[in-house]
């Protein structure tokens, strides 16, 4: 029976699974593999299957935002996924984050309002250390800034009338701010499976560093090329552990 939102055959998901929010950035991440094929593209949910270096992958884009991402999530651990690392986009708190470069989430600061319709306010949102750690060695083989730390995860993507909490968090040592990790680590604690979140920074989220918003220059995509290659080669080490 397909999954109801994915509309996948449960059998055809590996146990390994890349996510990131763009439809269009799922694809990209597919023609890294061999024997890639699509699956489905339903709503803002787009699967390839293939593998990389003899390791199967499922690549699925989740969409924007805690709740339709956590769809995407509980799909794919209830089609027998074990692993799964976010390859997305973050915007810096900090300026040793400048735009080009990576962050590795650690944990989670739950601003969502998704998180706290599934666990009290005290739970933390923590990643996986082994797929940290795995991800984070794959990177310093490479060039290019890194750092890990935890992250902070806001449903709000503009400014309204209410202050948003970056400065508190910067101040605490908070290194960037997204839109899905925590749902993505605290669904992964609740259902007994791994995942870990790497992020290309586009930008300066504190109004203190930023300057204007454009996620589309050459700087970001080599980041979002480098943090590909490296979540790859952090399921190839992963899997050659487990052997």
């Amino acid at each position: 029976m397909l999954l109801s939102i994915l509309r996948v055959n449960p059998e055809e998901i590996p146990a390994q699974a890349i996510v990131c929010g763009d439809p269009h950035r799922a694809a990209v991440i597919a023609d890294y593999l061999e024997n890639s094929r699509e699956l489905a593209f339903s709503r803002e949910y787009r699967t390839f299957v293939g593998e990389y270096k003899g390791v199967p992958l499922a690549v699925v884009s989740h969409g924007v935002g805690s709740p339709g991402a956590a769809v995407c999530f509980e799909e794919l651990i209830r089609a027998g996924v074990t692993t799964l690392v976010r390859v997305g986009t973050a915007g810096s708190l900090t300026g040793e984050l400048p735009p080009g470069s990576l962050a590795i989430s650690t944990a989670a600061v739950r601003e969502e309002g998704l998180t706290r319709q599934y666990v009290p306010q005290g739970f933390p949102a923590v990643a996986d250390s082994t797929v940290v750690e795995a991800l984070y060695t794959s990177a310093r083989e490479r060039e290019g800034v890194v750092r890990k730390g935890i992250t902070l995860t806001l449903d709000a993507f503009f400014r309204g009338v209410v202050e948003l909490p970056h400065k508190t968090y910067q101040q605490a040592g908070v290194i960037a701010v997204e839109m899905e990790t925590a749902a993505l680590f605290v669904i992964a604690s609740l259902r007994g499976v791994r995942a870990g979140s790497i992020l290309a920074i586009d930008g300066y989220a504190d109004v203190d560093l930023a300057q204007e918003y454009n996620p589309h220059t050459d700087e970001v995509a080599k980041a979002v090329a480098r943090e590909i290659e490296i979540t790859l080669e952090a399921f190839r080490r992963l899997s050659s552990q487990e052997a």
